[in-house]
């Protein structure tokens, strides 16, 4: 008796472990037969010789439960060419990997070229973009884009520009306090996407040729002793701070009662600076120098803005790139209901007026919007208004400022880790899967531009 209950134990017990195999590979079959595809297709970045293409393949069909399918790993390809009906080109990406990062090279200057991108035989969906085009522009099947001519001389120095790393932070998306927006956090189990997405910049910044990182402003979440630290030891692994990296102060790096991040980075107690490079001047702006919570405009003391402007005037026609976590103004930004989103109008005034007595000036940097976004103001018309993706979240990257003795040129780049290119695709789901039309960049040129100086 006691041995036929054995017996029907053991045989109970291997028949439910053979279902539950059977119904692991069932489900494994399931997934195998959905096909992969292919969306959140973007071009992201264009130079006179390059192009680089991102999109993501899902499981068809299915909801991972934020709003998108489960990865798919697929093949990526790009076929393209200089007529829409002629792809006689091809470029491939890596295979075994839903996170898709195909660059075009030896591309020709100022010419059309038309391409798709493709996985498992399907042809990649573009991310919409209610006010602009995320993928260039569309021909029936096809889309196109136009390189640019080269910045014009010799090639002086290769700048990363870069912002809102946002150390420490454990949930991205949460907008101005707004108590309604939920945010998106890491995948249990992996490393702090802020730490994640500073790793890949550095590696990739390096990568990209680029001798100087510039962070411009809100490096931690919250100006944490220990967060403080750890940027400033993900950086070094870059170079040294002063010659291989700067920084400057965002409203997030403000002091929390002690002031860890001006003790390690401004022990001498001055929160900006300026920088000679061969044929280039750095300006850094503390934007944030002002007491406050963090959540209002960003201001400079009276002290500082007499300080820049005096910078100006002792040497009004050298090439200059100014720096400052805040922009002046935000054009063209559903979110400035928020506040806080710029510096106080009135000195931003006062900057534009007296960029309008300096001619040197061509380029200046801002974060915080966390979007990619060019302005030029009719104020001071020959200096451009660049503010950078945040590196910590979707898009996930950073701006390779390219300086020659007769102009510059500015291209977005995503970070492409793996790590980086998962958590970039997660986040991107921020404010409800609308944050790709408030951060990429409406146009391309959002993203990358060029000019001569003078």
């Amino acid at each position: 008796m006691v041995d036929l209950a054995r017996r029907s134990l053991v045989l109970g017990t291997a028949a439910a472990a053979g279902g539950a195999v059977l119904a692991r590979s069932t489900r494994a079959s399931a997934a195998a037969a959905r096909p992969a595809r292919p969306v959140n297709l973007e071009l992201v970045t264009v130079t006179e010789s390059t192009a680089v293409l991102t999109w993501y393949t899902g499981e068809d069909g299915t909801d991972d439960g934020l709003g998108g399918m489960p990865p798919a790993p697929a093949d990526a390809e790009v076929l393209y060419g200089t007529h829409p009906s002629r792809l006689t080109r091809t470029a491939h990406g890596p295979s075994g990997t839903p996170y898709h990062y195909v660059e075009l090279t030896g591309l020709e200057p100022n010419r059309t070229y038309y391409y798709r991108a493709r996985s498992s035989g399907r042809d990649a969906e573009p991310t919409w973009l209610a006010a602009g085009q995320a993928a260039g522009t569309p021909h029936g099947g096809v889309f196109s884009f136009t390189t640019p001519a080269p910045p014009p001389g010799r090639h002086l120095v290769t700048i990363a520009l870069c912002n809102d790393l946002h150390i420490g932070e454990t949930v991205a998306g949460l907008v101005g306090g707004l108590p309604w927006i939920e945010g998106v956090e890491q995948v249990p189990g992996r490393p702090p996407y802020p730490e994640v997405m500073a790793r890949a910049l550095v590696a990739d910044a390096r990568a990209r040729g680029a001798s100087l990182i510039v962070a411009n402003g809100d490096l931690t979440a919250e100006a944490g002793r220990a967060d403080v630290r750890r940027v400033k030891a993900i950086l070094d692994g870059f170079g040294a701070y002063g010659t291989g990296y700067l920084v400057t102060r965002g409203n997030h790096d403000r002091p929390h009662g002690s002031d860890h991040f001006k003790d390690a980075f401004f022990p001498d107690g001055r929160t900006y600076f300026t920088r000679d490079l061969p044929g280039l001047r750095i300006i850094a702006l503390d934007t944030y120098d002002k007491p406050g919570g963090g959540g209002d405009a960003g201001g400079l003391s009276a002290g500082q803005l007499e300080w820049f402007e005096a910078e100006l005037r002792a040497d009004p026609g050298r090439p200059t790139l100014v720096v400052g976590h805040h922009p002046l103004f935000e054009e063209e930004s559903t979110l400035a209901l928020t506040g806080g989103r710029s510096l106080d109008p009135v000195q931003s005034l006062r900057i534009l007026a007296a960029y309008n007595r300096a001619p040197g000036v061509f380029l200046h940097h801002a974060g915080h919007t966390h979007r990619n976004h060019r302005s030029v103001f009719p104020l001071a018309p020959r200096v451009v208004h660049q503010e950078v993706g945040a590196v910590k979240e979707y898009p996930g990257g950073f701006a390779l400022l390219r300086v020659h003795t007769g102009g510059h040129a500015v291209n977005f780049y995503k970070t492409r880790s793996d790590e980086a290119r998962a958590w970039s695709e997660r986040s991107r789901r921020e404010l409800a899967g609308l944050w790709p039309q408030l951060s990429l960049g409406n146009r391309v040129t959002d993203r990358n531009s060029s000019a001569r100086f003078g």
